[in-house]
């Protein structure tokens, strides 16, 4: 897969397909990487590669992905998002789609905040965020799951520094999708299709806020997986959705 170094971030990626580029991120929370898209919901590698140039990466210290960094303990969202914006920046694009899944649905406010020239339209696929019942769940996750692997690969880490870094993920801002504020959700004006779901790390009371908050986004029914014939109308009109966002001249 091919391989690029940015100071001391090392970043897997891969692509397929051609046409409008369309930046993809798997699920998994901090082990969101490319070997996951076979189990995910809907493959967008695969479903996606017939009409656009689909990129996908593993992100920063993925458990079982091939990039690496630093632990952002001061500004973790903007890390992932300036990890995204270099692997465009590498393959020479400047406007593209994103669509992210699970943790995606944070990268891509957080891209939308950080470039908002550069991304046209996002798909939210089953975003994390904050649920009232149990606030804790994707630190847990973090701490549980993710770090003990990482710790084991990186000696020069320590538990004192990943809960640091979970809590500027998941505690910092605890309400929402984590990665932008309420205010900033409400004055986005990136056109956006949410696909919810409901289980505690994707709650629904999420995906309804993002669609209720940001001014140019659209929600799917609510459950859209089954049955199968729902789930194809379902990604049917994700390729409609973003069809209709490319540049004038490319529709």
């Amino acid at each position: 897969m091919p391989m690029f170094q940015k100071g001391d971030v090392r970043i897997r990626y891969e692509e397929v397909g051609s046409g409008f580029p369309l930046l993809v991120t798997p699920g998994g929370g901090l082990n969101s990487r490319v070997s996951n898209w076979p189990t995910a919901v809907f493959n967008a590698m695969e479903l996606f590669k017939d009409g656009f140039r689909v990129i996908t990466m593993d992100q920063r210290n993925a458990t079982g992905g091939e990039s690496s960094g630093p632990i952002a303990v001061d500004d973790p969202w903007g890390a992932f998002a300036d990890d995204q914006l270099s692997v465009m920046d590498h393959l020479g694009i400047r406007e593209f789609f994103f669509m992210g899944y699970c943790i995606g649905g944070c990268f891509a406010l957080k891209l939308m905040e950080r470039a908002p020239a550069r991304v046209r339209a996002g798909v939210l696929v089953q975003t994390v965020g904050h649920w009232d019942e149990d606030p804790d769940v994707m630190y847990r996750s973090g701490r549980d799951t993710w770090a003990p692997e990482l710790l084991r690969r990186r000696p020069e880490l320590n538990m004192e520094t990943i809960e640091r870094y979970l809590h500027a993920l998941y505690r910092a801002r605890p309400d929402f999708v984590y990665s932008v504020s309420r205010d900033f959700a409400r004055s986005c004006e990136t056109p956006m299709l949410v696909l919810p779901d409901e289980t505690p790390a994707h709650p629904l009371q999420a995906s309804i806020a993002v669609a209720s908050l940001c001014p140019n986004a659209e929600i799917t029914v609510f459950p859209w997986k089954e049955p199968p014939e729902l789930k194809e109308r379902t990604l049917r009109r994700v390729r409609t959705f973003l069809r209709a966002h490319l540049p004038p001249g490319m529709r």
